[in-house]
């Protein structure tokens, strides 16, 4: 059965391939399973057909039959662990791909979207000028572990696994604000994983979104 995924109708991300539904449809491409895009306005979000598939208003979402899933780290590891492709066979090297999965989302990424936040949303208070280096130096910290740990390889352990697929999107909400570029094997293994042709379809399929929606679609 063909499972579907919510995006939304309109993503702020504006075709950048930022919001979180692009984690899903690219590890879908990566193991060759095909999905249907149900498309959700921010209205309908919040209402309760769809919170009673995703309880906090969010997307994505993934139905296939009875099974609903709600957050993108959740529904990779769901396409993961029943698709070959994204979690290797030995089983110390899955467990290690996991770990990756789980660093990626929760070591990593809080402190971006925090960033995020001081940018977009704080960016009139009167203590932003404060806040932001310290929240940038809290990225630079865990950024330089990272590049760290991955040295000179093509990817975090060995083959290219779920753990690299979130990891990458993670850092992607880096691109603009010239702190990946301070490590430079970080962004080649960034520009690594957005060479791939199952990211390329990725990207394309929701950049076409965004593009249908700016053109009135």
């Amino acid at each position: 059965m063909t499972p579907t995924i919510t995006a939304f109708a309109r993503s702020p991300d504006r075709g950048s391939g930022q919001a979180r539904d692009m984690r899903v449809r690219w590890a879908l491409e990566e193991v060759g399973q095909p999905y249907d895009v149900r498309l959700v306005s921010f209205r309908a979000m919040k209402e309760p057909a769809h919170r009673a598939l995703q309880p906090f208003g969010q997307i994505p979402t993934y139905e296939q039959g009875d099974l609903a899933l709600f957050d993108s780290g959740a529904i990779v590891f769901h396409i993961a662990e029943r698709h070959a492709g994204l979690l290797p066979d030995d089983a110390n090297a899955r467990a290690r791909a996991v770990m990756w999965m789980f660093a990626a989302v929760s070591t990593m990424e809080p402190a971006i979207v925090e960033r995020e936040v001081a940018v977009l949303v704080e960016g009139k208070e009167s203590w932003h000028e404060q806040r932001l280096p310290m929240v940038e130096d809290r990225i630079r910290g865990r950024l330089g572990e990272l590049s760290d740990r991955l040295g000179d390889a093509d990817w975090l352990d060995g083959a290219f696994s779920a753990g690299d697929l979130l990891m990458v999107m993670v850092l992607r909400r880096l691109n603009r604000s010239g702190l990946l570029d301070e490590h430079p094997n970080l962004a080649a293994y960034v520009a690594r994983g957005e060479a791939r042709p199952a990211f390329q379809r990725a990207f394309a399929a929701q950049l076409a979104v965004f593009t249908n929606a700016s053109n009135g679609g």
